[in-house]
């Protein structure tokens, strides 16, 4: 009973927690759209309020002075204003007020030397001192200029210009814009341009909830996390299953693509996105063939990569809307003879490991016994001479290699020549630049393949020439050149024009694989360069891979 209770509790609080966090996460959504686009708009008005606002006193400014200028001209203000000066008394009071009535100035002030009034709207006023030091310039220097000040009606902008009586300052004219006027002015101008900002924000309001409403019809009303695990949850099921699965578009583009194809169409040395948005006859024009000769309609049909046989199942991706394009499940082929063959390559490969494993438990035997026994120096040239042979080699790695990946292989690719018999040389004129580590790693693929077959090629050929193995890597021009040139016996003719296919091999029946050409022409199309092969005049095989630096770039 007890256990019961503590179920039924604990179900609901969980689903109001998911319920909580649902919700949080498409307010905060909301919220965010619309508190951005409140910022955007505020920012927006305020821009625009001072730009117009700037404006429009620039064109007050303008105006007043013009005003000025003409009043401080007027031979009835340079009359009055002189015999101001003069203590003579002069009625300037009516003529400047009909002026003002006349204009959309709040006020127009004449002022003597002494800024004594002898004008103002307030007729209280005239005879008084003139309010605000920003006078004097244009009383003492005579200059015209305008300025934002307070004065006996308040807060105005003040333009003033001298009054001139032979060259010489005998007063000034204030034209006055008190800025409360102006601001409601201001508003009746330009307060459209406020409505129409405010309509705009509706509309963006509208919008985004159209948009957010757009979303959740769009995602089944799921939440981006939900969307995310399901995808990882797709892309985990695709990879474990074990046959290889593609899909592809109308444009026989890869969609999607799982491990177990990837391993199929270039052993894993392609990363998946390498595949995603590009042509499936980029990797297999076979399988390309296959799924575009029955369009729309499943269909089983068997295919060969090279030589390795495979059987595809074709299903259509039919929507509402029509074809969206196909899937394609295919595995391998395989009858009982070809099951065999593998597992023996398997266990000779096997007994290879378990040799040199013994050969050198072996070797680090007899360095023991000559420890214990005290034979020191033995011990050190037996060290010196298992290690004399690789400081040259070594020595010319690391001044003519400085990516450290391909160095490394070439080290081990010397080891294991060295093992076999075969003699293993770089040319001395090798020259290669550190790379990034995803091209570096498709370097290290190509090198290593071309230096494997050449290893067992020329050990091969070895009752007819000595075994011998030569590298030579540069990138000092535009180009990376790779090549490798070995004493083997050549390509056979039969299979000249299909070497660099899948499943196809020179080597013998129970050591073939076909993958090392196939993956090497993988990556050399990926870089959208070149390889080939010749037999020399020196009964050798050359093979040379050429890459366009501009396009490994692109790939960092």
């Amino acid at each position: 009973m007890h256990l019961e209770v503590v179920w039924v509790y604990t179900v609901p609080v969980t689903n109001i927690a998911i319920l909580r966090t649902i919700m949080k996460l498409k307010s905060y959504l909301i919220l965010t759209i619309v508190a951005a686009t409140s910022f955007l708009v505020i920012i927006v008005t305020t821009a625009i309020y001072f730009l117009l606002q700037n404006s429009y006193q620039e064109g007050i400014q303008a105006r007043g002075l013009e005003l000025a200028r003409v009043v401080a001209h007027d031979p009835m203000v340079i009359k009055a204003v002189d015999a101001q000066n003069k203590q003579q008394k002069y009625d300037l009071q009516d003529y400047v007020e009909d002026i003002r009535a006349r204009t959309d100035a709040s006020y127009i002030v004449v002022v003597d030397k002494e800024t004594i009034r002898l004008s103002h709207p307030t007729p209280d006023k005239v005879g008084k001192y003139f309010i605000g030091n920003d006078i004097k310039p244009a009383i003492e220097q005579g200059d015209e200029f305008s300025s934002v000040a307070s004065g006996s009606l308040g807060k105005a902008i003040r333009n003033f210009s001298p009054v001139l009586l032979d060259g010489e300052v005998i007063g000034a004219v204030c034209i006055g814009y008190l800025y409360e006027k102006t601001t409601d002015i201001f508003f009746k101008q330009y307060g459209h341009i406020g409505m129409l900002i405010g309509v705009v924000y509706l509309l963006g309001i509208g919008i985004t909830g159209a948009f957010m409403f757009k979303m959740k019809r769009t995602f089944l009303d799921y939440e981006p996390e939900f969307i995310v695990n399901k995808f990882r949850e797709h892309e985990m099921v695709l990879d474990s299953i074990r046959d290889a699965i593609v899909a592809v578009d109308n444009n026989m583009k890869i969609t999607t693509i799982n491990n177990s194809a990837i391993k199929m169409l270039s052993m894993g040395v392609l990363d998946r996105y390498d595949y995603v948005n590009h042509s499936l006859s980029r990797y297999s024009k076979s399988l390309s063939h296959l799924v575009l000769a029955n369009q729309g309609a499943f269909h089983q049909e068997e295919f060969n990569i090279g030589k390795l046989s495979y059987r595809a199942n074709v299903y259509p991706i039919n929507t509402p809307r029509g074809s969206q394009g196909h899937v394609v499940v295919f595995f391998t082929n395989l009858d009982p003879t070809e099951l065999e063959r593998e597992v023996t390559s398997l266990n000779s490969y096997a007994e290879l490991l378990r040799s040199k494993t013994h050969e050198y438990s072996n070797k680090l035997n007899v360095l023991s016994g000559m420890l214990q026994i005290g034979k020191y120096d033995e011990a050190v040239d037996f060290i010196q001479q298992e290690t004399d042979r690789y400081q040259s080699i070594i020595h010319n790695i690391v001044m003519s290699v400085t990516d450290s990946a391909v160095a490394g292989l070439l080290l081990a690719k010397f080891n294991k020549a060295s093992e076999t018999g075969v003699k293993f040389t770089i040319d001395m004129d090798t020259n290669l630049s550190s790379y990034e580590k995803n091209i570096s790693e498709k370097l290290v693929t190509m090198v290593g393949n071309l230096i494997d077959n050449a290893l067992l090629a020329s050990w091969q050929n070895r009752e007819n020439a000595e075994p011998e193995v030569h590298v030579y890597l540069s990138d000092r021009s535009n180009h990376i050149i790779l090549e490798v040139q070995d004493s083997g016996a050549g390509v056979p003719e039969d299979i000249t024009d299909h070497i660099l296919e899948f499943g196809v091999s020179s080597k013998l029946d129970d050591e073939q694989s076909g993958i090392g050409l196939y993956l090497v022409k993988q990556l050399v199309d990926y870089f959208h360069g070149s390889i080939d092969w010749e037999r020399t005049e020196q009964h050798t095989t050359l093979f040379s891979i050429y890459l366009d630096k501009n396009e490994v770039a692109n790939d960092d």
